[in-house]
């Protein structure tokens, strides 16, 4: 039990509660003993009224008195619509104390990215990403951190913290470990559900947890004897106990009744003590309330209306009563318990005059206000602050509490704000605000365009949500010209990633056929092209790429929609391998001076990373490297630009592999591939992109002959059918299938390759290099199947040839040479090296110079191979050529 007789409410709730201060302590110790430690989280968590404040309380003494420097914030039960309410709290004060270079400074590249969020900086043009928000959030604490440090961040109640907040909470969390920061947070258990639950588990799962209990007996009875005196006799504390249940709130709060009514602590009077309990919460503080009159009481409901930010003017406006009966009523309520002035040495005070004493009566307050009179004080509030100059987005969270009444204003306002929260990175809060909009009702003429901002608001988070809202929209007047088009393509969007891809096309294909030939029209097409491009199975359209050569064969590249519509045509003619050539020549034309068009950059949303991806892939398997990891870079410089932190950066990462893998650089093929699926693991499992980087990474590992570990990456990220909808580059089925081999699962491997054979037959991709299945597989058939495997081998030459590059034919010819032997191997082998030297892929070269050099025996050929493979970071195949130039059987 935590002696020293305290006699304050907060120092009364750590009785028993020895462990928490001292763990607490050990905390900040761990956290002053170098700037180089690791930061560290703790979590206290339990039922209202158990101390979890008064634990934050005594974390900031500690803290303070060891020369740390502590800010704080509080989730609030009314502000949870507010959002970075919590993370403004925290930040906000230490921001705005440096001048604005200075905050410019510290916040670096992330200024205009999380300056936003925490009102500091003005928002820029359009929608805000919200991941890329929170990451800068979290790099401004530990830019920060750095300066303050030994730093201590205290949020209290996050179970009522905004989603926002919790977002960047988890996020932080995760973090701990890189930066020198103590964390300590409080929370209910049971008060949150949906994503703010997941979010609290994730900051949980980072945490050491406490749970906080109740006072035993013997601490209520000296907590009792400590406040009333130590005549209180023994049934007395029992029943002091009893009724509170050991709650040192409720306690403290009884006690302090207790003395105010001179009650005498002994067992005569013991029985009043329930009745002097209902008086703490709920019904008996509303008759508290009316006891201190009509005024106080409408103060008071002022006060929880605001809910944060409460001062005696802003009461005084809200709740209609002049400045001096404001500051008699806040007097009555500070004697009262009620309110009470903000600790200034708290960041939670701001500019406020007042704060309520605890959370639970903040809540009984506003829970007291009839309903009818809530509603119209929270449509004075918003006035309110809407006059004060603070914006839209400020008095949404009370317009969000008016009831509908036909008002236009209104729901302009909510439009409004919903823009200002897309603007800084608050998606969820923007949709509440349409959602209200549309129970207004809106009139006719601007409904279908609210459903289209909600659309666009959810589209990144509610794929589904988004179709009902889009489709619904389009079915109503009022979308007309640019505004239709783009929600035509925005709703196809929707579809794909809830995997209608078939809606997604007929959408596209039924809005292309209401407009005449034209801009409009072929952009449609090239969408739906585009669309049915990524599509793993049989095509939607018949004659689909008969049909798109057809209308690409009339594109110059004079506007985006034709370079989209020659994009789209050269990536379907490299996967179906033809003439690598022709491929190039359509990129080519895409293209602005070798370089891409406005409008169609890594950033521009009209058409999406999809289609440059399509682009550079072409390039990249026509063996116009150079030109593929140009934009692969490109790429993933645009989005650290631009602070994108989510699936496009992930994407650049595994598409920068990619190029490293084509090109031979195995190492750093690996590094970009590790960095992608870590940032993959937080966008979601299951996804695409995630496909993309676990197969890129289990197909450089195998290059580099590390089987053990491509095979653990496949089993811990899930590489394994079923496959996604989607196509994954290279193909995921043909690298698995080469793993199985790898892993001496000869038959699993060859039944994943002729699967393979089967998919790739009715996409009509026969590009052997995008889609090598059929050479791993003749090789795998050589001994028990030869004819076939001659067969496989004769047909990948054949596509090789007419696809024409160096690579391809480089590859067949190393094939042909696997099943052959004496001079025929030897022959093949050579002709396989003349290619590949040519290539720009410098393992493939390798491992033919390897091939070549065990074929014919040569020790020059082994060692320019084993010099090659060393290059690339090959290591499996450094040690085949070693190896046998270490027997040295033969060799010449």
């Amino acid at each position: 039990m935590t002696e020293g007789r305290p006699k304050a409410a907060a120092s009364a709730s750590l009785w028993e509660r020895d462990e928490e201060v001292t763990t607490i302590l050990r905390a900040v110790e761990d956290l002053r003993a170098d700037r180089a430690s690791c930061g560290g989280l703790l979590v206290l968590q339990g039922e209202a009224g158990l101390g979890k404040t008064a634990l934050l309380a005594e974390t900031r003494r500690i803290a303070e008195e060891r020369g740390c420097t502590v800010w704080s914030a509080r989730g609030g039960e009314i502000l949870r619509s507010v959002p970075f309410n919590v993370v403004r709290q925290l930040l906000q004060p230490a921001l705005l104390s440096l001048m604005p270079e200075e905050a410019r400074e510290y916040l670096g590249e992330w200024y205009g990215i999380a300056g936003p969020a925490l009102g500091i900086a003005e928002p820029g043009e359009g929608q805000a990403d919200p991941r890329s928000v929170c990451e800068g959030l979290v790099d401004a604490v530990s830019r920060l951190a750095s300066r303050d440090w030994p730093l201590v961040l205290l949020v209290d109640d996050a179970h009522w913290a905004d989603e926002e907040s919790l977002r960047w909470l988890a996020a932080f969390a995760e973090r701990l470990d890189e930066l020198s920061v103590l964390l300590v947070v409080t929370r209910r258990p049971g008060e949150v559900s949906g994503d703010g639950a997941r979010l609290l588990e994730t900051v949980a799962a980072a945490a050491g947890v406490h749970t906080l209990s109740s006072l035993s007996p013997d601490a209520t009875a000296h907590l009792t004897r400590t406040t009333l005196g130590t005549h209180a006799d023994a049934p007395f504390c029992r029943e002091v106990w009893a009724v509170t249940g050991g709650n040192p709130y409720d306690t403290v709060e009884l006690l302090a009744k207790v003395r105010d009514s001179e009650l005498e602590p002994v067992e005569a009077h013991a029985g009043e003590l329930r009745e002097l309990n209902r008086t703490a919460r709920g019904g008996g503080l509303v008759a508290r309330l009316e006891e201190l009159g009509i005024d106080a009481t409408r103060f008071a409901w002022a006060a929880a209306i605001l809910g944060t930010g409460i001062s005696v003017d802003l009461v005084a406006r809200l709740a209609t009563m002049d400045h001096q009966d404001a500051v008699r009523c806040a007097g009555l309520l500070r004697g009262a318990r009620i309110l009470t002035e903000p600790d200034p040495a708290s960041a939670r005070g701001g500019d406020s005059d007042l704060e309520f004493v605890h959370p639970l009566i903040a809540t009984a307050v506003y829970n007291s206000i009839p309903d009818a009179l809530r509603t119209a004080m929270h449509g004075i509030a918003a006035q309110v602050v809407a006059d004060c100059g603070l914006g839209a987005a400020a008095a949404s969270r009370h317009l969000l509490e008016v009831h509908p009444d036909d008002d236009e204003e209104l729901v302009e306002q909510l439009r409004q704000a919903a823009r200002e929260h897309l603007a800084v990175g608050a998606p969820e809060a923007a949709r509440r605000c349409l959602e209200r909009a549309l129970l207004e009702p809106p009139t006719p003429d601007v409904h279908a365009r609210v459903l289209y901002e909600l659309g666009c608001a959810t589209l990144l988070t509610a794929p589904a949500t988004t179709i009902d809202h889009l489709q619904l929209a389009l079915s109503m007047p009022g979308l007309d010209g640019g505004i239709r088009v783009d929600a035509v393509w925005r709703l196809s969007q929707a579809l794909l990633h809830n995997n209608q891809l078939e809606e997604a096309v007929r959408t596209i294909e039924a809005e292309a056929a209401r407009h005449a030939p034209g801009p409009v029209r072929l952009r449609l097409h090239a969408v739906q092209y585009m669309w049915e491009g990524l599509h793993t199975g049989e095509t939607i359209t018949p004659d689909r790429s008969e049909r798109l050569a057809e209308l690409a064969a009339g594109c110059t590249g004079r506007d985006n929609s034709e370079r989209a519509l020659l994009i789209l045509r050269g990536f379907d003619a490299m996967a179906r391998g033809e003439n690598a050539e022709e491929v190039v020549e359509l990129c080519d034309r895409a293209l602005v001076n070798g370089r891409l068009a406005p409008g169609l950059g890594w950033t521009d949303a009209e058409w999406g990373i999809e289609l440059l991806l399509m682009l550079a892939s072409a390039y990249a398997y026509s063996d116009r490297l150079d030109r593929a990891e140009t934009l692969y870079n490109e790429a993933l410089r645009a989005y650290e630009s631009a602070h994108w932190n989510g699936g496009h950066l992930a994407l650049a990462h595994a598409y920068v592999g990619l190029g490293h893998r084509r090109r031979g650089r195995l190492r750093e093929a690996e590094a970009a591939l590790r960095e992608s699926l870590r940032i993959a693991e937080r966008v979601g499992r299951g996804l695409p992109l995630y496909w993309t980087a676990t197969c890129n990474l289990v197909d450089t590992l195998l290059a580099r002959g590390h089987v053990e570990e491509a095979w653990e990456i496949a089993e811990r990220y899930g590489f394994a059918p079923p496959y996604p909808a989607t196509i994954v580059i290279p193909d995921p089925r043909s690298v698995r299938g080469r793993l199985l081999l790898a892993a001496g699962r000869t038959k699993e491997g060859v039944a994943e390759l002729e699967a393979a054979e089967k998919a790739a037959a009715v996409r009509g991709h026969h590009n052997p290099v995008m889609v090598p299945w059929a050479a791993d597989l003749a090789r795998a058939l050589a001994t028990e199947e030869p004819g076939r495997a001659a067969r496989l081998a004769a047909d990948v030459r054949r596509q090789a040839e007419r696809f024409g590059t160096d690579t391809a034919i480089g590859e067949a010819l190393r094939c042909a040479a696997a099943l052959e032997t004496g001079q025929r191997a030897v022959g093949l082998a050579a002709q396989a090296v003349t290619y590949l030297e040519a290539s720009p892929c410098q393992y493939e070269h390798a491992a033919a110079r390897v091939e070549y050099g065990i074929a014919s025996r040569s020790v020059a050929e082994l060692n320019k191979g084993l010099a090659l493979a060393r290059s690339c970071g090959a290591d499996g195949l450094a040690a085949q050529a070693r190896e046998v130039l270490k027997s040295g059987r033969g060799l010449r």
